[in-house]
């Protein structure tokens, strides 16, 4: 799959294309629906599917400050999309200027001029250019002059425990930091995945017997609520039972918040410097502060346990 970082990256030579764009972060089962659409009607044309994104998040550039934590990082986001058959990644720096683009100039720059599009391929609610002013119906309108069709693909809407909303990334983010990630799951179609670089912590879970993976977040990213969770720590691809702790260690006067993970029965581990994936599984409980060390340790082992069984 290629990816490209801004439109002059893209080849001189590209041809006609089947384009979607998005922020797509978490790429969801909706995403994954209209994804799989345009993939479908490139191969039906015998053209290449590209999905065009954008770093750094719209809202953080139209709203300063309000960047919403990411569900996943554009690399990852990447794989996700290229397991889906997708040709090509175009990122678009986002910037002040770019923002204030019209509808009719977006459209020309990007889909007209560089991707040559025949079909593009949105959910309902999509909006695009100058102060979202676009909408599918913009789009459908701009392709009648300028040769592309439209498609609009509806997203799934989740079973009756979810009430029925829409597959989105904003419903996404409020199940992981409501800590619930069985819910975040049945949206994302896989595990909610923090990453980040295994850094050195204060060591306790070491000299306790649990050594633990201190691992510094990427900026943005959507944690979940504080406690402990059963899941997998992913190392160079390998993913290995984990039990997972988040939160500031108020058994230890912590401040800061981490994220840390226990790979289980794993003493011999040497992971400082490597970048690391944690997979949530499930939530066991919430973060407690312990009377006494020989309750705290009790209380770990117990975690260790429900997560082995947990995870099978």
């Amino acid at each position: 799959m290629q990816r490209w970082r801004g439109l002059e990256d893209i080849p001189e030579d590209w041809g006609r294309s089947v384009v979607t764009i998005g922020s797509y972060d978490g790429v969801h089962r909706g995403h994954q629906l209209i994804i799989g659409r345009a993939v479908d009607r490139a191969r039906e044309l015998g053209v290449p599917a590209v999905v065009v994104t954008f770093d750094p998040h719209p809202s953080e550039v139209v709203r300063p400050g309000s960047h919403p934590p990411l569900l996943a990082p554009h690399h990852r986001r990447a794989e996700l999309m290229a397991g889906l058959g997708v040709d090509a990644v175009l990122v678009l720096p986002f910037t002040e200027e770019f923002s204030k683009l019209p509808p009719a100039e977006f459209v020309v720059k990007v889909l007209v001029d560089r991707l040559h599009a025949r079909t593009v391929v949105e959910g309902p609610n999509f909006r695009f250019g100058h102060r979202a002013a676009g909408t599918v119906e913009t789009l459908a309108e701009l392709g009648r002059t300028y040769d592309y069709d439209v498609m609009v693909v509806d997203l799934f809407e989740r079973g009756e425990a979810g009430g029925g909303e829409p597959f989105s990334s904003t419903l996404t983010r409020r199940l992981v930091a409501e800590g619930d990630v069985r819910g975040a799951a049945e949206v994302l179609g896989r595990p909610h995945r923090v990453e980040g670089v295994v850094v050195r912590g204060a060591q306790r879970g070491r000299e306790m017997g649990y050594p633990t993976a201190n691992i510094e977040t990427l900026p943005h990213t959507a944690i979940p609520a504080d406690g402990v969770y059963a899941g997998w720590l992913v190392v160079e691809g390998e993913p290995m039972p984990a039990a997972i702790s988040v939160g500031t260690n108020p058994q230890f006067e912590g401040t800061e918040r981490t994220v840390e993970a226990y790979a289980i029965d794993r003493v011999d581990l040497d992971l400082y410097g490597l970048h690391v994936a944690v997979d949530f599984l499930a939530y066991i409980r919430g973060q407690e502060r312990f009377d006494t060390l020989g309750e705290l340790l009790e209380r770990m082992a117990e975690d260790v346990r429900v997560a082995k069984e947990l995870l099978g």
